[in-house]
């Protein structure tokens, strides 16, 4: 009976860090989130006509689950102190679906890069073909592109050139810069999403022996 007991207060310690750790994490999940959408380069690509809704969906998903990651947190740690068994479950329930959550993000985030790249330069070249067409109309989308990506045009910066930011000695192929771009970008995504995702298998490990440890002691007594 002391060994367990002793056992479920080393368990409810653990899921108690583990909550705790996982908090702080949800919080970091949302900076991140919100950085990529309103702080990055991106933020200079988005247009009032147009934006990158395809890469910005998973970025929703990221920001939704980190959310969630907060709330969870907080009642795992009710759940651990309380020792109740409803709040364990629940909380092992919303792990479960945090864990879905980061798990579409990461491989939306590998499996989604061709899509995601194809949509930002269609819009590039969209606005790319409006300037060549009147050239005497200024392209607030074009100018956002180039100075966010200090680049110049595709193939040659020669028809674009008045939008292009002054002292750029070698122009660079604005379709590459942006596939370098969402690339790296999603590479982190998915990152973060599939480390998340496993940091909540251990949560999910630790509810389930400390719900199962307070059934044996209640049994008990």
């Amino acid at each position: 009976m002391g060994r367990l007991r002793g056992g479920m207060r080393c368990i409810k310690f653990l899921l108690f860090t583990f909550n705790f750790v996982f908090w702080l994490a949800g919080l970091a999940v949302i900076a991140f989130g919100l950085w990529l959408r309103f702080g990055g380069v991106l933020e200079d690509l988005t247009s009032e006509e147009k934006s990158p809704e395809y890469f910005y969906m998973g970025l929703y998903v990221l920001v939704g689950a980190g959310a969630l990651m907060m709330t969870v947190g907080f009642f795992g740690c009710c759940g651990a102190v309380r020792e109740s068994q409803c709040l364990l479950g629940v909380f092992f329930a919303c792990l479960l679906v945090i864990f879905a959550a980061e798990v579409t993000a990461g491989v939306f985030a590998f499996i989604g890069k061709k899509a995601a790249v194809q949509e930002v330069q269609t819009i590039y070249e969209e606005a790319y073909d409006d300037y060549v067409m009147d050239m005497g109309k200024s392209n607030k989308t074009l100018i956002q592109f180039h100075t966010a990506l200090q680049c110049c045009g595709k193939e040659s910066e020669v028809q674009v050139k008045p939008t292009c930011p002054e002292g750029i000695q070698v122009p660079k192929n604005c379709l590459d810069e942006i596939q370098h771009l969402i690339n790296s970008n999603l590479h982190l995504v998915g990152i973060v999403g599939i480390g998340i995702a496993g940091i909540t298998i251990f949560g999910m490990i630790f509810s389930m022996v400390l719900c199962c440890a307070i059934r044996n002691t209640r049994d008990m007594l």
